[in-house]
C-alpha cells in the first residue's frame, strides 16, 4: 500500500509515539510511508506567558526532538500551520489524519490522494472547531481507527458508527522491561506529573497523601515534562525528574510497587503499559484502555475522582506479601508482552485496507447512481 500520515508539529508526545511506530512497522513490511507534518506553531504572547506561568516555560518555536527522528520513511514538513491540500501530498492507496486539526483538511482531499481514515487517541474539547464543536471530526467522512474500546463505544453509541476498526496500542519491549523483582524496600509509588486538569495528577497526589496517613514511611516517584506548578505542589517525599531521558524511563517506572494512573479523561494511557513492561502493578482509574488492561490482575482499577479509593489501593498493595505481589507483578508484565507493536500493527493494516475497500465501495456505489440517473 501508498500510506501517507498526516501530523500535526512532531514532538515527544505519546500520539506521536503511537504513529512512529505504526509508520516504522509498516515501512518494513514493504509498505511506501509518507509522513506529512505542520512546523512549529506560532505562539501567541499571551500563550508564551500561560506556558511560563505553568511551569513550562517560555517555548520555542524551534522544531522539537521527536520519535519520528531518524526514521527511514520520508517526511514533509508544510512550510505554514494549515489545511494539507492535494499539491503536498502524493498519490496513495490511503491517507491517514491524526489529529483533529488534521481532518477537515483530508476529508477535502480529492480520492487521488487515497481513501480517507484518522486515527482517533482521544475525545479532546475542540471548541474552536466549526461547525459543531468537538463532534465535528467524528462526523467527518473518515474511517476511523481507535485505540480503545472506550473511543469505540464512542462512535458506536454517540455518532452511530459501528464500524470503526480497534487497534489498541503495544509498548516497545526493547525500551521498557525489566528482570523478576520484588517489592522495594521502603514501599514506593509513581506517577506522571502533568498539571492538565485530565491527567488527574491532583488526583493521585491527594490519593498519596492520604495513603502517607497510614504510611508515613511511603515515597512517591514522578517524572514529567515540566515544573511543578505552585498549585499543584509535590511533596517532600517525592522524588522528581523533570523532562528524563527516554534510557531513564524504565528505571523510574521499576522503582515503584505501584503506579498511579488517575487520568479523568484519556484515549489510551501509554504509561499503564510501560509501567506494566517494568513489572510494576497499576492503580488506575476508569480511562482510555485502563478497564481492559488491568483485567487480568496485573493492578487494581478504581473509579474516576477517587483519590480515598486510590489511598487504599496503594495501601493495599504496599502491604502485600512478597508472594502476592509478585503473582500481580507477573500478571502485569504478561499483559504488556503478550501483544507486541507487531501484532498491532498487522491490526492497523486491516484497518486501512478497511478503509479502501469503504471507499471502493462508496465510489461504486456513486457510479450505480449516476448510471442510473443517466438511464432514466
Amino acid at each position: 500500500m501508498r500510506i501517507t500520515f498526516i501530523l500535526p508539529a512532531v514532538s515527544m508526545a505519546g500520539g506521536i509515539r503511537v504513529v512512529a511506530n505504526h509508520a516504522k512497522e509498516l515501512a518494513k513490511r514493504g509498505h511506501r510511508v509518507v509522513v506529512v507534518s505542520m512546523p512549529p506553531r506560532q505562539l501567541t504572547w499571551q500563550r508564551k506567558v500561560k506556558s511560563l506561568l505553568r511551569g513550562r516555560g517560555w517555548p520555542s518555536v524551534e522544531r522539537e526532538e521527536s520519535y519520528l527522528d531518524g526514521m527511514d520513511v520520508e517526511q514533509r514538513e508544510l512550510e505554514s500551520w494549515r489545511f494539507v491540500e492535494d499539491a503536498d501530498l502524493p498519490e496513495a492507496d490511503v491517507v491517514v489524519a491524526t489529529w483533529w486539526e488534521t481532518a477537515a483538511g483530508v476529508a477535502a482531499l480529492s480520492r487521488s490522494r487515497g481513501a480517507k481514515a484518522i486515527l482517533i487517541q482521544g475525545y479532546e474539547v475542540f471548541r474552536d472547531f466549526e461547525p459543531s464543536g468537538r463532534d465535528a471530526v467524528w462526523k467527518l467522512p473518515l474511517h476511523k481507527i481507535v485505540v480503545s474500546r472506550w473511543l469505540e463505544s464512542i462512535s458506536r453509541d454517540r455518532f452511530d458508527d459501528d464500524q470503526a476498526s480497534l487497534v489498541p496500542n503495544a509498548v516497545d519491549a526493547a525500551q521498557f522491561h525489566a528482570a523478576v523483582r520484588g517489592k522495594q524496600r521502603r514501599p514506593t509509588v509513581g506517577l506522571v506529573y502533568n498539571p492538565e486538569h485530565c491527567k488527574g495528577a491532583d488526583i493521585a497526589l491527594e490519593a498519596f497523601r492520604l495513603a502517607l496517613r497510614q504510611m508515613p514511611e511511603l515515597k512517591l516517584v514522578a517524572f514529567g515534562r515540566t515544573s511543578p506548578v505552585p498549585e499543584m505542589p509535590l511533596p517532600s517525599q517525592a522524588r522528581y525528574v523533570r523532562d528524563p531521558a527516554q534510557a531513564m524511563l524504565c528505571e523510574l517506572y521499576g522503582s515503584c510497587d505501584a503506579w498511579l494512573f488517575s487520568s479523568r479523561s484519556e484515549g489510551f494511557g501509554l504509561p499503564i503499559l510501560e509501567a506494566m513492561a517494568c513489572r510494576t502493578p497499576v492503580i488506575g482509574t476508569r480511562a482510555g484502555a485502563a478497564p481492559e488492561l488491568l483485567s487480568d490482575g496485573g493492578g487494581i482499577l478504581i473509579n474516576t475522582e477517587d483519590p480515598n479509593a486510590m489511598a487504599q489501593a496503594i495501601v493495599q498493595i504496599s502491604r502485600m506479601s512478597e508472594t502476592t505481589w509478585q503473582v500481580m507483578s507477573d500478571a502485569a508484565y504478561a499483559t504488556a508482552t503478550h501483544y507486541t507493536w507487531a501484532d498491532a500493527t498487522t491490526l492497523f493494516e486491516q484497518a486501512l485496507q478497511t478503509a479502501i475497500e469503504r471507499d471502493h465501495r462508496s465510489e461504486s456505489a456513486h457510479e450505480s447512481a449516476a448510471e442510473t440517473m443517466v438511464a432514466t
